[in-house]
């Protein structure tokens, strides 16, 4: 059944120009599509019940298409039901061209606009004039309160067909009411930081961190209420390294003690792109401060000296079918992935879970861009991912990769061992390090440096080596990346990282210290 759309608007000389312009394959995809668009559901209703303007075409009996605005108070466009839509149309300059063009032709045409999220949905359908004294309980529903004009008819609208468009070529604007619900936890944040001030440094400061790349934040977008997305560029404009989708920047901030630091941030913009990266940070009230100073100091025009592009969480590059897995701010590598598997054509499928939807980064981007190809779930509508069964109805040579909070990772590899999925197909990378477990004090002995250190168990083995003034290399610090990976020459260690092979824990002896422990009492290692 071809959607309703493209019955109505794909004709002859339609179908000709795509052929002309090369379009006419991609555009099928309409006329074979199971859902005929011609009902509105929950994400179109409340689309439009947020607009407070359209714009609607009709034709005159001349043959001439009119395009008139119709605005009010936001929602004054009511959804009646599926198939029905109904406003109340206030007196205006008294031409009387759309009304005089729907007496002789129903037709209407509607473009709604979100300029802030670029956004836009169109609905083909037939209208009819109705008036106080006919219905005057229809007339008292179309009234809006808040908005004192004075109502002279109701357009009811029978819906044929609706579509969304994608955002190419739309500017993003802001309404009054938009600009003061973004700037809201600005504010907020703003009064907070200037309450513990001993935080905030006098003085901004214009460059930040000492690495190779150097990148200027030129753009800020507040993604929900605690996630802000960083756009970053060349200073000199030129193209920015290539990236690969799961790649992230080591990206320098300074912690709540005054400390300089670095971060790892996913690279969340389409890795084909060249001209800049996107990092989306997530704030952290209980973390030590590198999120909390990102939103409070990272501002148009700061230079970052950061590490170079790095990946430790790398699609594979054979025909298997991918299932993406995302929780949270872990969405931030998987949308990368989505991208660069869309662009090549390959087989893939996103499942997404947040708390709410004013929760869930990227979500109307996705939903545009990955349409049936993406599943979310939203935990205050009492969704969850039901994990054993994204599992076992995926295909059989699958490969999932997962990033998320540290129970949602746990919850995948645990059913996955439990449905004996081969380990090689599944990939995961942790946020923070793995949360839950119980840990005990243990003694570690450092062969080549002579030392015997105690591993207290709110300390890492990392951090207990270094508090020693013992040099050990490390990246990540949540165990993705195994550059602290070091020989276990003595006991047994309790891997918890996501790096390193079976072969390279067996028989190569590794352990990651920034987040593995010991099942003994004592480890030696190679130090």
């Amino acid at each position: 059944m071809p959607s309703a759309f493209a019955d109505i608007t794909f004709t002859p000389s339609v179908k000709a120009a795509q052929r002309l312009y090369g379009s006419r394959e991609a555009n099928r995809g309409f006329e074979l599509a199971q859902d005929a668009r011609n009902e509105l559901t929950e994400r179109e209703a409340e689309f439009i019940a947020e607009r407070d303007s359209f714009y609607q075409a009709t034709v005159s009996e001349s043959g001439w298409p009119y395009v008139q605005h119709r605005g009010g108070a936001a929602g004054f466009l009511k959804v009646l039901d599926a198939r029905t839509l109904a406003f109340a149309d206030f007196r205006g300059n008294v031409q009387y061209l759309s009304v005089g063009n729907l007496a002789a032709n129903d037709r209407i045409a509607l473009i709604l606009m979100d300029y802030a999220n670029r956004r836009r949905l169109k609905i083909w359908g037939r209208a009819r004039i109705v008036h106080k004294n006919e219905h005057p309980e229809l007339i008292a529903r179309l009234e809006v309160a808040s908005y004192r004009a004075h109502v002279e008819r109701g357009i009811v609208i029978h819906v044929e067909a609706y579509d969304w468009n994608c955002p190419q070529h739309i500017t993003p604007r802001l309404s009054e009411a938009e600009v003061e619900r973004l700037l809201a936890p600005l504010l907020t944040e703003n009064k907070a930081l200037k309450s513990r001030s001993s935080m905030v440094p006098e003085k901004k400061p214009e460059v930040l961190g000492d690495g190779p790349l150097e990148l200027v934040i030129s753009g800020i977008r507040q993604l929900t209420p605690r996630i802000r997305a960083f756009e970053l560029r060349r200073t000199d404009g030129t193209d920015l390294p290539k990236v690969e989708a799961g790649a992230h920047l080591r990206v320098p901030v300074t912690l709540q003690d005054g400390q300089a630091a670095v971060r790892h941030y996913s690279i969340s913009s389409n890795p084909a792109r060249r001209d800049a990266y996107e990092i989306a940070i997530l704030r952290e009230e209980d973390g030590r401060g590198g999120s909390r100073f990102a939103h409070a100091q990272f501002e148009l025009g700061l230079r970052l000296r950061c590490g170079e592009p790095h990946n430790d969480f790398s699609l594979h590059t054979d025909a298997r079918p991918t299932v993406l897995i995302a929780g949270g701010i872990g969405i931030t590598p998987i949308k990368a992935m989505a991208q660069a598997l869309k662009l090549q054509g390959r087989d893939f499928h996103l499942h997404y879970a947040a708390r709410s939807a004013r929760e869930m980064a990227y979500r109307d981007r996705l939903v545009r861009e990955f349409g049936q190809h993406l599943t979310t779930y939203l935990a205050d509508q009492a969704e969850r991912i039901d994990i054993e069964q994204v599992l076992s109805e995926a295909p059989a040579d699958a490969v999932f990769y997962v990033c998320g909070p540290g129970r949602l990772i746990d919850g995948v590899v645990g059913t996955a061992k439990a449905l004996d999925i081969d380990a090689g197909r599944l990939r995961f990378e942790r946020f923070t390090g793995p949360t839950g477990l119980q840990n005990q004090a243990i003694e570690v002995e450092l062969r080549r440096s002579k030392k015997v250190i105690r591993v207290c168990a709110d300390q890492t083995v990392l951090d207990a080596v270094r508090a020693a003034g013992v040099d050990a290399l490390s990246d990540c610090g949540v165990g993705n990346c195994g550059t602290c990976a070091v020989k276990v020459l003595e006991g047994v260690p309790e891997h918890r990282d996501a790096a390193l092979t079976a072969i390279q824990r067996e028989r190569a002896g590794l352990m990651c210290i920034c987040v593995s422990r010991a099942q003994s009492e004592r480890l030696v290692l190679d130090l």
